[in-house]
C-alpha cells in the first residue's frame, strides 16, 4: 500500500483527561476519509491534481484494513446556498476564500469518486450546505448528528485522515480533531494538495496543533 499505519507519537489534543485516563482506554480508531468527490478530481469543477490518484490509494488501504479500524467515515462537500464560498457570478475566485462553483447537492460532482462508489462506511458527513464547510466537524449525518457526536458515542479515541485537500479540508479536519480531544494522524501519502504555499503553511498549521504527519504530499516538494 505504500502508507504505514502506525499510532502517532505527537499528542494533539487541550488535554480532557489525564494521560493516566487516556492510557486506561482501549483504542479504537477511525479512517476520516475527507472530500474525495469527483469535483475535486481529475476532470472536475475544482480538480486538484492527484486527487484520482489519490482516491485509488484511499480505496486500496479501506480494503486493506478491515481489522484495523474500527469504523470508516466519508465527509462530503454538500453545497445548497454556501454564500460567499462560491465567486460571484462576473467575477473569478481568488482559490484562497472564494471557489468556482463545486459539489452542488445533487449533482455527479458531490458524489465520491469512482474508486470509493462501492466502499462499505459506517457513516457520511455532509458539510458547506450554507457554508464554507471545511471542517469534516461542521457536518452532520442525514439524523443530524454531528462528527463529534458520532465519533464520541462510539468510543473512538483515535483519527487517520485522508482525502482532498491537504492544505484546506483535510487541514481543518484534522486541526479540529485535535481541539475535540482526539489523538490525530495525516496520512500524506493519501492526500492530495491546490498549491505548495498553502500546503507547507497547513502542514505547519498541523504540526502546532500536535497532529502527527507520516509520509509526504505527493507532488509537493518538501
Amino acid at each position: 500500500m505504500g502508507t504505514t499505519l502506525a499510532r502517532p507519537v505527537v499528542v494533539g489534543n487541550t488535554g480532557v483527561m489525564s494521560d493516566d485516563e487516556a492510557e486506561d482506554l482501549p483504542q479504537r480508531r477511525a479512517l476520516v476519509i475527507v472530500d474525495v468527490q469527483n469535483d475535486f478530481c481529475e476532470g472536475g469543477a475544482l480538480a486538484v491534481e492527484g486527487g484520482a490518484a489519490a482516491a485509488a490509494a484511499i480505496a486500496d488501504l479501506a480494503g486493506d484494513s478491515d481489522d484495523y479500524y474500527d469504523v470508516i467515515v466519508t465527509t462530503r462537500d454538500h453545497h445548497i446556498e454556501p454564500g460567499a464560498h462560491f465567486a460571484a457570478d462576473g467575477t473569478a475566485p481568488d482559490f484562497e476564500t472564494t471557489w468556482p462553483v463545486h459539489c452542488v447537492a445533487g449533482t455527479r460532482g458531490a458524489e465520491l469518486h469512482d474508486e470509493l462508489a462501492e466502499l462499505e462506511v459506517d457513516e457520511t458527513f455532509y458539510k458547506g450546505q450554507y457554508d464554507d464547510g471545511y471542517s469534516g466537524f461542521d457536518g452532520v449525518t442525514d439524523a443530524g448528528a454531528t462528527m463529534s457526536e458520532w465519533l464520541h458515542d462510539r468510543g473512538i479515541t483515535d483519527l487517520d485522515v485522508v482525502g482532498i485537500a491537504t492544505d484546506h479540508c483535510v487541514r481543518a479536519t484534522a486541526v479540529d480533531a485535535a481541539a475535540d480531544g482526539l489523538e490525530v494522524q495525516v496520512l500524506l501519502d493519501l492526500t492530495a494538495a491546490v498549491a505548495p504555499e498553502t500546503t507547507a503553511a497547513a502542514l505547519r498549521e498541523l504540526a502546532d496543533a500536535g497532529v502527527a504527519l507520516t509520509g509526504r504530499v505527493p507532488g509537493i516538494a518538501d
